[in-house]
């Protein structure tokens, strides 16, 4: 269908590409929303933003979870299931795509979206740093501009009719979401599922993380935060080093020892194994040491680890010097 209809909200035109079935939705607070969609710019080469298919998964929003660009709201419940509709929004309704647009490639890249805020609101973390990470959402953010939008609607369903993940839940529902997920992890690694437990560790994480963006950063709330979040994250490091990925045990112990966690024993015992691992032997000693200073109770623990480092330096030593001699021996030589 080529014919444009008004979706009754100054600055937007819907055309039909692929009529829908069934009668519009009925969405109230808590409806979750599947679709695809693909943003464009409003020039001559219709040139492609975002494309949802891309990331290989469709995208989802819970209605009345402020989500930052409220217009897809109104967009969505024009549509019926199965409709494929294009938009065009003039920039009045445009001028946040930079910030979402933005949280969903940093989750798409497997990074938290929240990762770096100063302020409670994106808004005021971009005049803090300026810069989004990609030059064409700054583009967007210094000259706001109509948009395109082409969506697929995939169905609609009731608060009730699925498993809300944490992200949409209140913040009474992250704080009763955080224990059980503990306690989850805890069952897992007990079963020796080390990739589970990590991603329910990480999930309450997250859940906290969350919260902690609509916190004044190092007072009462934000502290009381960060205290769930380190057992949390050291249990996550534990499943890590388990699953042998030692350069990320390293960054996060690194991260937790560098805020305010400077005397945690158990941060620098992690981060000592995750060294010996990856063959940094003076880096490890050193924690090791750190550790049995900070925590004298675990000093057999660190004296049979600084055992176990010694033997096994000493026999990658004798094995680097037979390597190099055979590198270096002449053919027909002694």
């Amino acid at each position: 269908m080529e014919e444009t209809y008004l979706v009754n909200v100054e600055g937007v035109k819907k055309k039909i590409l692929h009529g829908g079935q069934g009668e519009l939705p009925k969405l109230q607070d808590g409806s979750k929303i599947t679709f695809h969609f693909q943003t464009l710019k409003d020039d001559f080469e219709r040139t492609v933003i975002d494309d949802s298919r891309e990331a290989g998964i469709p995208m989802e929003i819970i209605v009345g979870k402020m989500f930052k660009l409220e217009i897809w709201e109104t967009l969505l419940s024009s549509m019926r299931t199965g409709e494929v509709a294009e938009f065009w929004c003039d920039a009045i309704h445009t001028g946040m795509y930079a910030l979402v647009s933005r949280a969903m490639r940093r989750i798409a890249e497997g990074r938290d979206p929240l990762e770096g805020q100063k302020h409670r609101c994106g808004m005021g973390n971009m005049f803090d740093y300026h810069s989004t990470g990609y030059d064409d959402l700054d583009e967007l953010q210094r000259t706001p501009q109509p948009l395109i939008f082409i969506m697929e609607l995939f169905r609609v369903e009731e608060p009730s009719a699925y498993k809300r993940d944490t992200w949409a839940m209140s913040k009474e529902e992250k704080l009763a979401a955080v224990p059980m997920l503990h306690s989850e992890g805890n069952r897992l690694v007990l079963h020796k599922e080390f990739g589970q437990a990590a991603a329910k560790y990480q999930e309450a994480v997250i859940c906290l993380r969350n919260l902690q963006a609509k916190e004044k950063p190092w007072e009462d709330g934000w502290l009381k935060l960060e205290s769930l979040v380190t057992p949390l994250v050291l249990n996550y490091c534990q499943c890590q080093l388990e699953l042998g990925e030692y350069y990320e045990v390293l960054e996060h112990t690194t991260e937790l020892l560098q805020k305010h966690n400077a005397d945690n024993a158990k941060a620098y015992f992690k981060r000592a194994k995750a060294h010996a691992a990856v063959w940094n032997e003076q880096e490890a000693r050193e924690d090791f040491l750190r550790v049995a200073h900070l925590d004298p109770s675990m000093a057999a623990a660190v004296k049979k680890e600084l055992k176990q480092l010694g033997e096994r330096m000493r026999k990658k030593h004798v094995e680097d010097r037979k390597r190099y001699q055979g590198l270096f021996q002449l053919p027909g030589g002694p």
